[in-house]
């Protein structure tokens, strides 16, 4: 593989970036009560186009997905014309954009959701810990009801919605969020999924909803528009890692071949999880002949290296991109960034949203 710079334009299925740079996904909860899009979100991915991609925060593909306050979502027509303002603003800015798909499974609380939805899982488990309410502030989570085998195919269907919504609303393509403990984790890993039908207990039937999915969403609206997110070794809500989840994760790179135009891996490390150890990445690497996207505290220099070893193709990088609106100019010069206010990450308004000053502002 020859060298490649951060800075240099690429490659990405049919699309071309401007850079290696990728706005990793970042829920930021700045959606309305009722799950719509708002203007001040068109300005904040707007103000982060330099880019060569952003992924955007986690978007409920259906109501029954949709389990975090303020987490705006893709399966209503009023969504959809949210998002086109959203779309157009990057792309007026010269940016590329995909939607994080996110179906929140089992982490998930009834009060931010649609009249008629229900927590649904894959088994009937409920997570340790609790989870934030806006009217009932910190509330355990509750226990959801087990998909039937009927459901689990109509959840598949709901990403596939949702991608064609995506589309619809000029996003250059999707990323299934299969990482962090939501769904499609959820069906991965055995601790979350005790299921005795065809999605339940051997690897192959613990990967065949993610498989399913990518494929489903693939054929829908393209294999180069659609991407898949995986944490192999994180523990974010409440799942515990275990060195017998790598099998899965080496099957699930060998058969998201032809199915995704890049996997995108998670190193949660700097929040406590275990390593990403470089075996399972060599692994992920050797088996998935498309696009791999690292992130995980990546700096300007580990991301060249990642690079220009060949070990990834993409970079993605999140909080700064948080704080620093103009990060790729600022990495280009070595300037001085940001620092993130960690106090207004999910809370609603512009706070900590689109005020974050660019380099020229600072300067003056």
């Amino acid at each position: 593989m020859s060298a490649q710079t951060l800075f240099q334009p690429t490659q990405l299925g049919n699309l071309t970036l401007a850079n290696h740079l990728v706005m990793a996904p970042m829920t930021r909860n700045r959606a309305t009560v009722g799950h719509d899009v708002t203007d001040i979100m068109a300005d904040y991915y707007a103000q982060r186009a330099g880019a060569g991609l952003i992924v955007t925060e986690g978007i409920g593909p259906s109501k029954n997905g949709t389990g975090y306050a303020r987490i705006p979502g893709l399966y209503t027509q009023a969504q959809i014309a949210g998002w086109k303002a959203v779309t157009a603003a990057v792309h007026e800015q010269g940016g590329k954009i995909f939607a994080q798909l996110m179906n929140t499974g089992r982490v998930a609380h009834p009060v931010h959701m649609d009249e008629g939805a229900e927590v649904l899982a894959p088994s009937a488990l409920a997570a340790a810990g609790q989870i934030y309410t806006d009217t009932l502030g910190m509330q355990n989570h509750p226990t959801p009801r087990e998909f039937t085998t009927e459901e689990v195919k109509a959840a598949i269907q709901e990403f596939v919605q949702a991608a064609k919504n995506a589309i619809e609303a000029g996003f250059d393509g999707v990323e299934l969020h299969g990482a962090n403990g939501y769904l499609i984790e959820q069906f991965l890993r055995p601790t979350t999924n005790q299921r005795t039908d065809e999605y339940g207990g051997s690897v192959e039937n613990r990967a065949r909803f993610a498989l399913e999915a990518t494929e489903a969403v693939s054929k829908a609206i393209g294999v180069e528009k659609t991407g898949i997110r995986l944490s192999p070794y994180g523990v974010f809500n409440d799942m515990p890692y275990d060195p017998a989840y790598d099998e899965a994760y080496a099957y699930l790179a060998e058969h998201l071949n032809g199915k995704v135009v890049y996997i995108h891996l998670v190193d949660h490390t700097s929040m406590g999880a275990p390593a990403v150890e470089e075996k399972i990445i060599e692994v992920i690497r050797e088996k998935f002949k498309g696009t791999l996207i690292l992130s995980g505290g990546y700096d300007k220099a580990r991301a060249e290296e990642a690079l220009q070893s060949g070990k990834a193709d993409l970079i993605a990088i999140g909080r700064p991109f948080l704080a620093n609106p103009d990060l790729v100019e600022r990495l280009k010069t070595d300037a001085p960034l940001n620092a993130p206010d960690f106090t207004t990450f999910y809370t609603p308004g512009e706070k900590g949203y689109t005020d974050y000053p660019v380099l020229a502002e600072v300067e003056a």
